[in-house]
């Protein structure tokens, strides 16, 4: 039997031999789809989204799809579908791990013989190359893997795993039979699952004959495109230390980083600050800075490239062509606020070398650049080398060490939910449990206008204390109960989970709070801290916070009429992005090219208040998913929707919809969240907040209720206030700078009380405008008043000093600014002199300084002079070294005028 398979192994490799040759990526592609379709009967489905849902423990999806038969299929398709000679493959295998407990894969290693690879070439390797393993937890386990040696015509055994480019790995089945705990212990999954694939990439640059995936069809458009944006030559794939190889180290940078970029942002992942937005920040800040400091590009080069991706993935991500738009405006506004903090970033570090000299640059300065301005810590320590300084590298370690240990605290700080394991879920199964029946959390009533939530009885079919399953819990333990039924929601769809508590029988006077409620592997699971022993088997009652539920009830329906509204006023193309209901609040992101107007927004607000005190009715049914998706102007949002699907809709039965025996536009959507029985519960709805979060994508804020109704009285109290002070300065022209001065601090203080407060939003735009307009205007009146005090100050000190190289004294004002301006207009009439103005107030004792210096004045710098004197004072300043200013106090500023005049008379040499 071995002799007919060699014999069959032979054949196929002189038939790949023949057929091997250059394939484009899209047929690689369309090839590895057709196999497995036509031939395994397997199901192709859209592309997940690189983000996961509902999995907050991963940034970005690391994995593909799971096969049985994987050895055999895998063989098949790289050597007789795809024609690669079998004499250029070699495949390995676990070997086993005595320190682990994990003994050699024996069972993979024979079904390679069996297919006919010679023993020669089916090669055992240790943990670190062939057990994958997707973090530091989670399902893990052996893998084997197929390499292709780009030379052949040798025994190439030794560069398998070996790093280096001859000799490639091009597909990897991981056997995935372990979990990997929190103590790094490994447990046995209840079953066994296979995951495969293979890079595409690296598969095209096989099938291609080229050794780099960079020389393939998928990167060479791009490559070309970058070329012609750039001021340096064409890509040529240098490596290592040869001449010009950061060149095509750039490109390389640059073709994967904007590849990164366009998926990930059409699958909703923007550059941000935490989490897989902040990974997707960093990546775009780098391609940026190869593209300008390397590749000579300029600004909205990186963008530019889109379509490029777009045409080279496009086929296969259809959303790069529908979001190539967005993607470019996105990274575009990135790209310009990153360059803003570079000039910036630039800017404080030459500031701080020159006042720090030659000595170590301040960590704390390096460290503030990177955590606020997102300024690169490479450049500041390749700025800062230009200039022959170092930074403080033992400080900067100690900040980089407190971050992490305080992000770790912060970590530890917040208590973690029980979510149900694998191990765990499949013991359930085992263990005969049943799927908790959650549907008496749609079973409420109104009763004379009020909502009834009825109690809900129920059996502890399970305890789970975050590692595995128990009989029983003692008091003071967290625990995840799970029942027979619940009427409490488990969070989902964006609403947040019920609170509220159980109640044991035969100990009624002791609550069982639930913290939090989540739903696994259909089984919805209550996180209680107990305060009595809770065994299974147990009879408990289940009592909602009503205040609470109908809270989020209420934020729920409104979110659905915000949505319907939105849609009305904007059009179709308003796309759901996000949502989150709470009790106190509601969040709502969606799709739109820029922030809404005012008149947009009081537009959306009057859809919002018709549809609420029509009191219409909220009808929900669950219909076959099939026939769901075919009603008129039903609202979806990118999820994986169950199959019967619950259907909401407003005003119209979902019956009539489903009969297409209605024209009326209103509200549906395919939701599970729990929902008011009418609209006019709802009673106002208001939003407070709307701004863009990234180009393209908006964030509303709304509150309901009581709630809504205080924002409007404080809109109305705010513009009352507004007209009063508008009044009151068309009334007081001319001013002086003294009510100038006044009428800006009220302009500010209530601009600042507009941007703040709960008001509806179209209310605060208009509001800014006004404010924005007269703070303008005041601040115009004051220059003015400020420049002809000064004026008049400069005169004075003129005719009494007259033009003198020094000139030190006393000047009668509250107003630095003036004070300031008196200086330099001093420094105009008399460019030679060395000026220094002290303003003494005598109520407060504080004493504001000022002080210019000629331009050819290296003796004497402006900033060493302020600092001088004013640390005389008990205080500091800071500026240039042409002008500087500061404060200090002191009940008699006779001894500080002295000291200033003795201090540059001192330094000129005198």
């Amino acid at each position: 039997m071995m002799r007919l398979l060699l014999r069959r192994l032979r054949r196929l490799s002189a038939a790949s031999e023949r057929s091997f040759s250059g394939l484009p990526a899209a047929q690689v592609r369309r090839t590895f789809l057709d196999f497995f379709r036509d031939q395994h009967q397997h199901l192709l489905v859209p592309s997940a989204p690189v983000r996961p849902r509902g999995d907050p423990s991963l940034l970005f999806v690391n994995a593909g799809m799971n096969q049985e038969e994987a050895c055999r299929m895998a063989w098949s398709l790289l050597t007789e579908h795809y024609g690669i000679p079998a004499d250029r493959l070699y495949v390995s295998y676990f070997g086993g791990d005595a320190s682990s407990g994990l003994s050699a894969d024996q069972e993979t290693r024979d079904i390679w013989l069996h297919l006919g690879v010679p023993a020669s070439r089916v090669l055992p390797f240790g943990l670190k190359d062939n057990f994958w393993e997707m973090g530091d937890t989670g399902p893990c386990g052996p893998c084997t893997e197929i390499h292709y040696d780009h030379v052949g015509g040798r025994n190439a055994a030794a560069l398998v795993n070996a790093g280096g480019a001859e000799v490639v790995e091009i597909w990897n089945l991981v056997f995935i039979q372990y979990n990997r705990e929190a103590d790094h212990s490994l447990r046995l999954l209840p079953q066994f699952s296979v995951d495969t694939g293979m890079g595409l990439e690296r598969l095209v640059g096989v099938l291609q004959g080229k050794r780099s995936n960079y020389d393939t069809d998928l990167f060479t458009p791009l490559l070309d495109a970058i070329h012609q944006r750039s001021r340096v030559g064409p890509y040529g794939g240098r490596m290592g230390a040869a001449p010009d190889a950061q060149v095509d180290r750039a490109y390389r940078v640059v073709a994967d980083h904007i590849r990164t970029l366009a998926v990930c942002i059409a699958d909703g992942v923007h550059p941000g600050m935490s989490g897989a937005e902040l990974v997707l920040r960093r990546i775009l800040r780098r391609a940026v800075r190869f593209c300008a400091e390397v590749l000579q590009a300029p600004p909205g080069s990186l963008a530019s490239l889109v379509p490029t991706v777009a045409q080279t993935l496009g086929d296969t991500y259809p959303e790069l062509f529908r979001e190539a738009d967005r993607i470019a405006d996105i990274i575009n506004e990135n790209e310009g606020h990153f360059l803003s903090s570079l000039q910036r970033g630039s800017r404080l570090i030459q500031r701080t070398c020159l006042r720090t000299g030659s000595g170590p640059f301040p960590a704390a300065v390096a460290w503030s650049l990177y955590r606020d301005l997102g300024f690169p810590l490479d450049l500041v320590d390749l700025m800062l080398e230009e200039r022959g300084i170092q930074v403080d590298r033992q400080e900067l370690d100690r900040l980089v060490s407190h971050e992490q240990k305080m992000r770790a605290e912060q970590q530890a700080d917040s208590r973690p939910r029980l979510l149900l394991d694998v191990l765990s879920l499949a013991a359930l199964q085992r263990a005969g449990v049943p799927h908790t029946d959650d549907g008496p959390k749609y079973r409420y009533h109104l009763e004379n206008g009020r909502y009834v939530f009825p109690a809900c009885q129920a059996t502890v079919l399970a305890l789970y204390d975050g590692r595995s399953l128990v009989p029983e819990v003692g008091p003071g333990r967290r625990c995840g109960v799970i029942l027979d039924r619940t009427c409490f929601y488990s969070e989902q769809g964006g609403q947040s989970h019920d609170r509220g508590y159980l109640m044991r029988d035969g100990l009624q006077e002791v609550l069982f709070s639930v913290e939090a409620v989540n739903r696994a592997g259909g089984y919805v699971v209550h996180q209680v801290t107990v305060p009595d022993h809770l065994r299974t088997g147990d009879q408990v009652e289940l009592h909602l916070d009503q205040a609470h539920r109908l809270s989020c009830m209420v934020k729920h329906t409104a979110t659905h009429i915000l949505n319907f509204a939105l849609r009305s006023v904007l059009g179709r193309s308003v796309q759901q992005r996000g949502s989150r209901i709470s009790a106190d609040r509601l969040r709502f992101d969606f799709s739109v090219k820029g922030p809404l107007s005012s008149v947009q927004l009081q537009q959306v607000d009057r859809c919002i208040r018709d549809v609420i005190s029509a009191n219409q009715d909220v009808h929900t049914l669950e219909v076959p998913l099939r026939l769901a998706g075919a009603i008129q102007g039903l609202r979806t949002v990118d999820e994986v929707y169950p199959d019967p699907v619950r259907v909401v809709s407003l005003g119209v039965p979902v019956s009539e919809l489903l009969d297409g025996g209605t024209d009326r536009e209103t509200s549906v959507e395919l939701c599970c969240g729990t929902h008011l029985l009418q609209t006019g519960s709802i009673q106002d709805l208001v939003i407070v907040s709307e701004k863009q979060q990234v180009k393209g994508i908006s964030r509303i804020v709304a509150v309901t209720g009581q709630d809504a109704v205080q924002a409007r009285d404080m809109g109305r109290a705010l513009t009352q206030e507004v007209d009063s002070l508008s009044a009151r300065l068309s009334g007081s022209s001319p001013f002086s700078l003294g009510s100038a001065l006044q009428f800006s601090k009220e302009a500010g203080a209530l601009s600042d009380a507009v941007d703040n407060m709960p008001v509806p939003q179209w209310q605060r735009r208009e509001l800014q405008v006004r404010l924005r307009a007269t703070l303008r205007s005041i601040s115009t009146a004051i220059r003015k008043l400020e420049a002809r005090q000064a004026a008049e100050r400069a005169a004075l000190l003129l005719r009494r000093r007259g033009q003198t190289e020094l000139l030190v004294d006393a000047v009668e004002t509250d107003s630095p600014s003036v004070l300031m301006k008196t200086v330099n207009q001093l420094s105009a009439a008399a460019p030679l002199s060395h000026v220094m103005l002290l303003a003494h107030q005598r109520h407060s004792g504080k004493v504001f300084c000022a002080c210019q210096v000629p331009k050819d004045s290296p003796a004497l710098a402006a900033s060493d002079w302020a600092v001088a004197v004013c640390r005389r004072l008990g205080g500091n300043a800071g500026g240039s070294a042409l002008v500087a200013k500061g404060t200090g106090s002191s009940s008699d500023i006779t001894e500080a005028l002295r000291f200033a005049k003795d201090f540059a008379l001192k330094k000129a040499g005198r």
